[in-house]
């Protein structure tokens, strides 16, 4: 019997999205790792009528754990403690040595930032972090709010309910501690291994997958399948139980073999693929970005330890900067334009040369939603990208929003750069 997990996100902000929810997908990841699978992600918004339904409808679709992130907080809009001890049929009562390690935390964050409280208003939210369901296991906090671990009380059934602060930071230090609590314990024993594999395809359409999947579907058996299509990448994870990894062994044999001209990776993201390439080589990397704005630059340096590959970047919008800067020559932009194939390898190779670097790579383009002609419309981009031994470039005429052309062009170029360092399908 697989053991679930249901996830319940707190916050008006979330939930109106001024605020990504970062805690969700890490959550469900960190419990996959653990053996359980999570069958609800539910964001609920600041209000305790909203968070008590969704714990009874967890509850009630027999859910062996709850995790609960944010309103945490000292603020009367955070809630998530007192809504938990009520449904888990507990009275709270302030732990005063709690209350006193809250209050030493809060004293050091504001000398250390310079901030004046009122000393009342202060104990005051204090004394709510600081208020504990009967039976808890009080998780100590990494910011100023604790965590906590309720289990339902004597009498009553349902799933435990971990309770822990919203902040991507607090939740992540907290969760060693949630794992290792004693009701958590106890649900973990039931769980089994729940493996999760990823085949990435470049250039294959969906329905053409689907054909695939339908064809063999009697040999799929034990395996939970899912895909999706994100700027022409086609990831297919599945996830599945040990006993059905024949299984999994053949849906992996019958990619490789239909899909042989497009599948680039059988677990690695694109990105991952690159910058361990460039490490692992030795090679080193120079940008020149017009269109994308340093979006490149970024997802190259995003791994810790980039320095070690990646020497610098050039956001070269303006013409004046493309000569000026990454020495673009002027007869080059006044002939072809700002956006051609002779300037994003013009930048290329400036950014190669500036920087001392092996590899440069130069994008340019009109990413809307104004800007465009009838000869270079909005979506046109141009990338390139020159090592030591050659060039390679592409031409793009792209769709979308204008943020959708910026992501996408960087897609190409870091595909450019992964069949330059490891072949595979063409980009």
């Amino acid at each position: 019997m697989v053991t679930r997990a249901g996830i319940v996100v707190t916050g008006t902000e979330v939930l109106t999205g001024r605020v990504p929810d970062r805690n969700g997908p890490w959550l469900a990841e960190e419990l996959r790792r653990l053996g359980v699978d999570v069958g609800h992600v539910v964001v609920v918004g600041d209000r305790p009528d909203d968070l008590r339904a969704t714990l009874a409808f967890l509850g009630g679709l027999g859910t062996d754990l709850v995790i609960t992130t944010g309103g945490l907080g000292p603020t009367a809009d955070d809630l998530t403690a007192q809504v938990v001890a009520a449904h888990q049929g507990r009275s709270s009562a302030v732990d005063a040595g709690l209350e006193q390690r809250v209050a030493a935390v809060v004293e050091r964050l504001m000398a250390r930032r310079g901030w004046r409280s009122d000393p009342e208003a202060t104990a005051a939210g204090v004394r709510k972090q600081a208020t504990v369901p009967e039976g808890a296991t009080v998780l100590e906090p990494v910011g100023t709010a604790p965590g906590l671990v309720v289990p339902p009380a004597d009498g009553r059934t349902g799933p435990p309910v971990v309770v822990l602060p919203g902040p991507p930071g607090e939740l992540r230090g907290m969760w060693p501690d949630a794992v290792a609590a004693a009701p958590v314990r106890a649900v973990l024993a039931g769980a089994g291994e729940l493996r999760q594999e990823t085949l990435r395809l470049w250039g294959t359409l969906e329905a053409q997958l689907a054909g695939t999947l339908r064809e063999i579907e009697p040999e799929l058996a034990g395996l939970e399948i899912t895909t999706c299509l994100r700027e022409g990448e086609l990831e297919i994870v599945t996830r599945f139980a040990p006993d059905a990894q024949p299984a999994y062994d053949r849906l992996a044999t019958v990619i490789g073999q239909r899909y042989a001209d497009t599948l680039f990776s059988t677990g690695p993201a694109l990105d991952e693929l690159v910058v361990s390439a460039l490490a692992d080589r030795g090679l080193t990397i120079a940008t020149g970005e017009s269109c994308t704005g340093g979006l490149l630059a970024a997802r190259l340096t995003e791994r810790a330890g980039s320095s070690a590959y990646v020497l610098g970047g050039v956001t070269a919008y303006a013409d004046s900067a493309k000569e000026q800067v990454l020495g673009v020559p002027a007869a080059v932009l006044a002939e072809h334009g700002a956006v051609s194939p002779e300037v994003a390898r013009a930048l290329a190779e400036g950014a190669r040369d500036r920087f001392g670097a092996a590899i440069g790579v130069g994008i340019t383009g009109i990413a809307g939603p104004g800007g465009g002609t009838a000869a270079k419309p909005v979506g046109t981009v141009h990338v390139c990208v020159v090592a030591p031994d050659g060039a390679d470039q592409r031409a793009l005429a792209l769709f979308g929003s204008r943020s959708a052309v910026r992501e996408r062009s960087v897609t190409m170029a870091l595909h450019l750069l992964r069949q330059l360092l490891l072949g595979g399908p063409p980009a």
